[in-house]
């Protein structure tokens, strides 16, 4: 049984991203695994607490991730 774990920052996604991340992810790992391992492809989704990721030895919260999506 396939397991994808995927760590992102808290606060970061709405739940409808979240919800489309594991539709995509799954569908990616069906597409090389085959239809019949769908109800067996397990996607956890594991939120870090803003400031507890760090990049080269600086801490990033929610609001750096954001500001860096938003081209800030």
């Amino acid at each position: 049984m396939p397991l994808v774990n995927v760590k992102i920052m808290e606060g970061v996604f709405t739940p409808k991203q979240k919800q489309e991340m594991i539709r995509k992810l799954t569908d990616v790992m069906v597409s090389i695994e085959g239809e019949n391992m769908r109800p067996v492809t397990l996607v956890i989704l594991e939120e870090i607490k803003s400031g507890d990721w760090a990049v080269g030895g600086r801490s990033f919260t929610t609001a750096d991730v954001k500001a860096l999506a938003a081209g800030i």
